[in-house]
C-alpha cells in the first residue's frame, strides 16, 4: 500500500511539474539602437515585438537607446542572466557584443539584425531592403524637375550602401538623367544632425530627398523647401504630408512570430534569413496625394516583378561611378556580393567613405 501510495505522490510530481513547463511562458528580449518613439527603425521594430507579444504563453521586454558597444553587451548580459529565452539584438553594432554573451550562454537563442556573424546558438537576419529601395527610387526618379535626388545617409558599410545603389538604378530606370547626391551624417538617429544634411543637399539642388536614417528630420526639411522626400523604416507622410511620396518600410512581425514559435516547439536553428517582398518583410508604404496614377502603376507592376524573382534589381550590366562594367550584362549578383557591396554605381555623387 505504502508503494502504491509512494507511487501515486510521484506521479502526481511528475503531472504537475509536466503542467508547469507547458504553462513556462516564454521571455523573449528586444534591443533597439534609439528610442521607439523614432518614427523609424526601432519603431518599426516595436512594431514586430507587438506582434510577439500578443502571442499565448509569450511576454516580451525591450531596451531602447542602446549605444553600439559596451552597453550592448551589458543589456544583453543582464538579459540571458535574467533567464530570457530569445534575444534579438537590432543594429549592426550589436554583432561582436551578443555573440561574446551567447558563447557564455548556449541554451538561449541569440539573433542579430544586419550582421553576418554566427554560433551555435546564434543566427542573423536582414530583409531584402534594396527591392523596396528600387522602387522608391521609381517614385523619386520619375518626381524629379532638377534631376538631382538628395540622399541622407547613416554610415558607408554595405547595407546603407546597397540602398543607394538599389534607389539609384530605381531612379534611373524610369529617368536616365538623374543623380544621386548622398551626405554621411556617421549617425542612425540624431535628428538635427539628419536634418542638417538634408538642407545641405537641398542647397545644392536636390529637389526629392531620401534617407537611411531613423527620424523624420529629413522629411521634415524637405516639407519646409517646398520639395518631395522618401521616407524610410515606416510611413512618415504624417511628419511630412506635403512631401512625403512613399518610404521603404519594415513589417517585422511575421519574422519574429516565425522564430518564436520555432524556439517554442525546440525546432529553431541558427541560420542567414534574407527575406524581402516576397516574404512581406519589406514593403512600399502608400503613395501620397501627388503621385501620379501612371507612376503608382509602373511602380505596383514592377513590385510584383521583383515579389515573383522575375526581376533582382542587381542584374547586369552594371556599371560603377567612373563608368566601369562591374556586373556584366546578364549576370546576377549573388547574395554574397550583395552582402559586401562596397562601391557605388554610376550616378551616384559622393564617396563611399
Amino acid at each position: 500500500m505504502k508503494v502504491l501510495q509512494v507511487l501515486a505522490v510521484l506521479l502526481l510530481l511528475v503531472m504537475a511539474g509536466t503542467v508547469q513547463a507547458a504553462e513556462k511562458e516564454l521571455k523573449v528580449g528586444f534591443v533597439y539602437v534609439s528610442p521607439i518613439g523614432d518614427a523609424g527603425y526601432s519603431y518599426a521594430h516595436d512594431v514586430g515585438r507587438q506582434a510577439v507579444e500578443a502571442l499565448d504563453g509569450v511576454t516580451t521586454s525591450y531596451v531602447e537607446s542602446v549605444p553600439e558597444g559596451p552597453d550592448a553587451e551589458r543589456v544583453m548580459l543582464n538579459m540571458a542572466r535574467k533567464g530570457f529565452d530569445v534575444i534579438f539584438a537590432t543594429s549592426f553594432g550589436y554583432m561582436d557584443p551578443m555573440l561574446k554573451v551567447a558563447k557564455q550562454f548556449p541554451d538561449i537563442a541569440f539573433l542579430h539584425c544586419s550582421g553576418f556573424k554566427m554560433a551555435e546558438n546564434m543566427g542573423n537576419y536582414f530583409g531584402r531592403m534594396y527591392q523596396a529601395r528600387y522602387l522608391s527610387g521609381m517614385v523619386a526618379g520619375a518626381m524629379t524637375k532638377s534631376n538631382i535626388l538628395g540622399y541622407a545617409a547613416a554610415f558607408p558599410i554595405p547595407e546603407v550602401i546597397r540602398g543607394i545603389n538599389a534607389f539609384t538604378l530605381g531612379a534611373q530606370a524610369v529617368n536616365p538623367e538623374a543623380t544621386v547626391r548622398v551626405v554621411w551624417t556617421k549617425t542612425w538617429y540624431d535628428p538635427a544632425t539628419e536634418k542638417e544634411a538634408a538642407k545641405s543637399l537641398l542647397d545644392v539642388g536636390a529637389d526629392v530627398i531620401a534617407q537611411h536614417q531613423d527620424s523624420p528630420g529629413p522629411q521634415e526639411a524637405a516639407e519646409e523647401k517646398g520639395v518631395y522626400s522618401i521616407g524610410y523604416n515606416s510611413d512618415m507622410a504624417p511628419f511630412a504630408p506635403k512631401a512625403h511620396l512613399t518610404a521603404p518600410i519594415w513589417k517585422w512581425g511575421p519574422y519574429y512570430v516565425k522564430v518564436v514559435e520555432e524556439v517554442r516547439q525546440g525546432n529553431w536553428k541558427p541560420e542567414s534569413a534574407w527575406p524581402g517582398l516576397a516574404e512581406g518583410i519589406v514593403d512600399l508604404a502608400p503613395f501620397g496625394a501627388m503621385v501620379p496614377q501612371d507612376v503608382r502603376d509602373r511602380v505596383t507592376a514592377k513590385k510584383a516583378e521583383i515579389a515573383a524573382g522575375k526581376d533582382t534589381i542587381f542584374t547586369g550590366p552594371i556599371f560603377d561611378q567612373s563608368g566601369a562594367v562591374k556586373v556584366a550584362e546578364g549576370v546576377a549578383m549573388t547574395d554574397a556580393e550583395m552582402l559586401s557591396m562596397s562601391w557605388f554605381v554610376k550616378g551616384v555623387v559622393g564617396t563611399t567613405e
